[in-house]
């Protein structure tokens, strides 16, 4: 976990004649990438290692320079790319605070009609991604092919592909969040109805 890299900003299109671009910061501070000397630009398998000349803060934003670009026609080509750098090197997190990276593949399990039952959790499904709705981030949950808490028929779409569900990533509907056990404990069933 110690080398694995994280996303901390996005391309978001040229600043100026010399091949500097605007940063959008995934964790909205920008602090940290105005201090790194190096990134990784990535979209999708393609990726490009960069040694970074300057940084500036704006408003809402970040001016970056990296060596290996220096025309906006070039910038325009990793428009919508992400920074990626090594963990160290990500914000900081804070109390109750994780990294998306860290919440994929997690098991959503559930204890019962009570949260605070001691009973053996079933695993409902598997994060596989997090989006960012209107109101804050969602849980994409493939659902588990062999949950027992749910129907049969709510686990599997009208066409038999094993069905997904958004799962606000709010206290109310999500409980305990351990990333180092892979878990997050869902607070209430009828979510995934």
């Amino acid at each position: 976990m110690e080398n694995e890299q994280l996303v901390v900003g996005f391309v978001r299109g040229p600043h100026g004649v010399t091949g500097e671009f605007k940063v959008e910061s995934a964790s909205g501070d920008y602090a940290h990438i105005a201090a790194l000397k190096e990134v990784t630009l990535r979209r999708g398998s393609d990726s490009k290692k960069c040694s970074v000349e300057s940084a500036e803060e704006g408003c809402c934003t970040l001016y970056m320079k990296v060596r290996e670009i220096n025309s906006p026609e070039e910038v325009r080509k990793y428009n919508g790319w992400e920074l990626w750098v090594d963990r160290k090197y990500a914000h900081p997190l804070g109390k109750n605070e994780w990294y998306i990276e860290d919440l994929k593949g997690c098991s959503l399990i559930w204890n019962g009609s009570d949260a605070a039952a001691v009973t053996a959790p079933a695993i409902v499904g598997t994060i596989t991604d997090v989006l960012e709705g209107g109101a804050g981030y969602l849980l994409e949950v493939s659902i588990s092919e062999s949950c027992t808490v749910l129907a049969d028929d709510l686990k599997h779409t009208s066409n038999g592909k094993v069905r997904k569900v958004l799962v606000p990533l709010t206290m109310k509907h999500v409980g305990n969040v351990d990333v180092k056990n892979k878990t997050i404990q869902l607070m209430h069933l009828w979510i995934l109805e």
